[in-house]
């Protein structure tokens, strides 16, 4: 129970920063595509036909291939609503999930709750929708979606393994075993992962790994104590096929559970599960892409390669996009994917895109423009900023400080506090390229390098030959 509550609680922290600034007015079929995705807590990616398909803590968008340009869905008839939980894609068909958060006053704080699915079989023109499937939506949300021949299969953490035969219009809560379905007392019946792998059914859940080679009637489940050669951990939250002339592989993102001999990693397979060797010991990994014999890892500490089916590792340094200067303030990778040497990397703080193996990047984010009419000349997000929480790297926290320039220009940008007196120079005279849509970073720390008090600070943003515009943080730790 220990570790679906830390699975929980990451899930309402992407909510929560994807809630800073969201992307303004771009509507799909509705005005100009957007010039990133709807949110900036990326929490899914998968490849239709033609486009992208991406989950954000503010909903769905895609990535047209052809246009190279964004479209962001909001309001959509049938769609589900709230942040995307999990998606399912191939060719023109795409299935989703969707949760929201609630206040439950008989345990007095937030949990989440499965807003339902959406399917769609015409690349997003239309959709269709069916609610949350289960006595009740708390905490009955789901993670991941497989189709296996006609079967859809829903991992959800409350509801268990959802089976629909029939398109979604009705569904079944069954277990991937022989038990009477009872997630309470069973933790294999508590599903947050699931997998088709050339005909075959993969679910990972919070007792290890169940394989069907019938589409869910029988099951053999694989853990950290029934093999010789086990998983790392019994907690499985992501599972993904890689296959090439030379191998045959089952990844699995595995993590510690209960027992005290488990660890966090990646699990990997050649044989079809009867044995399984171990990974980046660890790390907690959140989601596996493959691309010939190269396989990604999106982690809480970062993003991994592996050039040799698992053999060896590195990491990627922090992600910079090449153009902007745009940096990526955070660790924490939640999604990957990967196809023809293109690397799409969703994080807490953004999506970035690499073709040539990291050493370059373009970074895209969703922001608010303060060129667009009645809108403020400047704001500043995460808004409040902890700087011990909020888009953390290098041991830094860092709150952006959105203006727009008109021209080519000089910026300066201070902080001061509550009596005005000056804290920080962010930056003085420094050059910008406009018009354009800019940031400033401030990492929460006055100029002799000490992490300021909690309370409200004042910014201001001169801008030679425009003038200079003010703003207000409010720091709380």
């Amino acid at each position: 129970m220990k570790k679906a509550l830390l699975i929980v609680s990451l899930f309402m922290l992407l909510g929560a920063q994807a809630h800073a600034k969201i992307v303004g007015s771009f509507k799909f079929k509705s005005g100009e595509p957007a010039a990133g995705p709807v949110g900036n807590g990326v929490t899914d990616l998968k490849r239709g036909n033609g486009v992208l398909w991406i989950g954000t803590g503010e909903g769905l968008c895609r990535y047209v291939d052809i246009t190279s340009l964004f479209e962001s869905y909001e309001s959509v008839e049938n769609l589900a609503r709230g942040s995307i939980s999990a998606i399912w894609a191939e060719g023109d068909e795409i299935w989703i999930a969707a949760a929201a958060d609630s206040f439950v006053t008989s345990v007095g704080e937030n949990l989440p709750f499965g807003t339902g699915f959406s399917y769609s079989r015409d690349k997003g023109a239309t959709w269709s929708h069916f609610p949350q499937p289960g006595p009740t939506p708390i905490q009955n949300l789901c993670y991941d979606i497989a189709v296996v021949n006609g079967i859809v299969w829903g991992a959800s953490f409350g509801g268990g393994l959802l089976k629909s035969a029939n398109g979604g219009a009705t569904w079944e809560q069954t277990a991937p075993d022989s038990f009477v379905f009872d997630p309470n007392s069973r933790l294999n019946h508590r599903a947050f992962s699931t997998l088709n792998a050339d005909g075959i059914l993969w679910v990972g859940t919070a007792g290890g790994i169940n394989k069907s080679n019938d589409n869910g009637e029988n099951w053999t489940n694989f853990n950290h104590t029934n093999q010789q050669n086990p998983i790392s951990g019994n907690f499985v939250v992501a599972l993904a096929h890689q296959k090439t002339d030379a191998k045959d592989i089952i990844w699995a993102a595995t993590w510690k559970a209960e027992d005290l001999q488990e660890e966090y990693g990646l699990s990997r397979s050649e044989n079809g599960g009867l044995t399984w060797t171990t990974h980046l010991l660890g790390i907690k990994a959140q989601n596996i892409a493959t691309d010939g014999p190269t396989v990604y890892a999106a982690t809480l500490e970062g993003l991994y390669k592996s050039p040799d089916y698992g053999d060896t590792w590195y990491k990627f340094p922090a992600i910079m996009d090449e153009n902007s200067g745009e940096i990526v303030y955070t660790n924490e990778h939640y999604s990957v994917y990967a196809d023809m040497n293109t690397v799409w990397a969703g994080t807490a703080d953004g999506l970035a895109r690499t073709t040539n193996n990291g050493y370059a990047w373009d970074v895209f984010r969703a922001f608010e423009s303060t060129a667009q009419e009645g809108e403020p000349r400047t704001y500043a997000y995460p808004n409040p900023f902890s700087p011990r929480r909020h888009n953390e790297l290098g041991g830094d926290g860092h709150v952006r400080l959105q203006y727009n320039s008109k021209s080519d220009t000089y910026v300066t940008v201070k902080i001061y506090d509550f009596a005005m007196d000056l804290v920080a120079t962010v930056c003085e005279n420094k050059f910008r390229h406009g018009p354009a849509d800019l940031s400033e970073v401030w990492n929460g720390k006055n100029d002799y390098g000490d992490e300021v008090a909690n309370g409200v600070y004042f910014y201001s943003i001169a801008i030679e030959g425009d003038g200079a515009y003010w703003g207000k943080i409010l720091i709380v730790n």
